[in-house]
This record gives structure tokens, C-alpha cells and sequence, in this order.
């Protein structure tokens, strides 16, 4: 599982594939340039660690996923939790909330999210 574990600049770079696959290896070199301020060869470099990784793939020039964001934002979130409020989602919400209120709807969607959860 710790295969979905991205560094923050990774993350970045894999967000750019994600809103923009399937990519040809040259136009990402452009993006990265343009939106990370990556040299071409920095750019390679991170794509060849996220293939060897099984996160990308870059066959003919063309680069996807091969793995999804949800699948990266689920196991960062599930981490987050484990790892700073031992495990507990009411300590979690406790402390992401704080002081904020949510809207009604945010709170249906929550309600929604547990029921389905509990089934």
C-alpha cells in the first residue's frame, strides 16, 4: 500500500496527468515547465521513478495512470488518521472542524457518507 504514496512535487506532477491524460511524453515536458518550473530533465526523472513505481505508465511517448487520484487521496487521508489521531475519525473531525461550522448541506452529505458507510 505504500506504493500510493506520493511526495509532495510527485503529486503535483501525477495531478497534471490526472487532468490531462492521456499526455505525449513532449507536451508534458511543456506542462511541467510551465506549471512546476521543472527542467526536461527533472521531468523525466520523476516520470521514470512514478513508472518503476507502477503509478504511470509511458509507452510510445504517451503517458496515464495506473493509478487513480481517489486511490492516492484515500490512502494519504487513511494515513493522516492513523498516523496523527490513532486512528479515530471522531478525533479527526474534531480537530479538522475546530472552530468552523459546515453548511447543511455539507452535513446531509456527511450523514449520507456514514449511513452508506455502516450498511
Amino acid at each position: 500500500m505504500d506504493d500510493y504514496k506520493l511526495f509532495d512535487a510527485e503529486y503535483k506532477f501525477a495531478c497534471l496527468i490526472w487532468e490531462n491524460e492521456p499526455i505525449n511524453s513532449t507536451d508534458l515536458v511543456k506542462l511541467s515547465i510551465q506549471k512546476l518550473g521543472w527542467k526536461k530533465s527533472t521531468t523525466y526523472t520523476v516520470l521514470r521513478k512514478l513508472c518503476e513505481r507502477g503509478i504511470l505508465k509511458n509507452e510510445q511517448a504517451m503517458v496515464t495512470s495506473l493509478v487513480k487520484k481517489e486511490d492516492v487521496q484515500k490512502y494519504e487521508s487513511q494515513t493522516v488518521v492513523e498516523k496523527n489521531f490513532e486512528g479515530s475519525l471522531p478525533k479527526f473531525l474534531t480537530a479538522f472542524l475546530g472552530e468552523k461550522s459546515i453548511t447543511q448541506k455539507e452535513a446531509e452529505e456527511l450523514k449520507r457518507i456514514i449511513e452508506e458507510a455502516t450498511r
